[in-house]
């Protein structure tokens, strides 16, 4: 069985969500009663938004990396991003990342095909409402 290690923290109710759908799905897939491995790296929000705040996203994607790098060094065999904001700088992150990730945006914008959703509503930080990622 494959490691997920998700980046938490940014919103925790989100890396609760995260925790409770990724334990779901595994446990729809394999009725066994038992549970999938998963590592969370809980980051500080905080030091997150104020870099992102002073538009320093070299910054941004080297903090993220970092906590990544923690989640791969934890036997992490592929990641996510409980979070929209941090996918400002998910390009430059999923390509220095030493696992593979997966992406928000990208997983959004499939489900939203597959169901054949023209508009969709988008809650999020001020950063993400202005981002150009979705």
């Amino acid at each position: 069985m494959k490691t997920v290690g998700v980046i938490g923290g940014i919103g925790p109710e989100s890396t609760i969500e995260y925790y409770r759908l990724l334990v779901a799905a595994y446990r729809a897939r394999v009725p066994d009663g038992g549970y999938p491995s998963i590592i969370i790296n809980s980051i500080d929000m905080k030091t997150m938004l104020s870099l992102i705040e002073a538009n320093e996203f070299a910054k941004v994607t080297e903090y993220l990396v970092g906590e990544i790098q923690k989640l791969a060094s934890g036997g992490a065999q592929y990641g996510l991003l409980a979070a929209n904001t941090p996918h400002v700088v998910f390009d430059e992150i999923r390509r220095q990342s030493p696992i593979p990730l997966v992406s928000i945006v990208e997983a959004t914008c499939e489900a939203a095909r597959t169901l054949g959703l023209k508009r969709l509503g988008l809650f999020g930080t001020r950063f993400t409402m202005r981002g150009q990622f979705y």
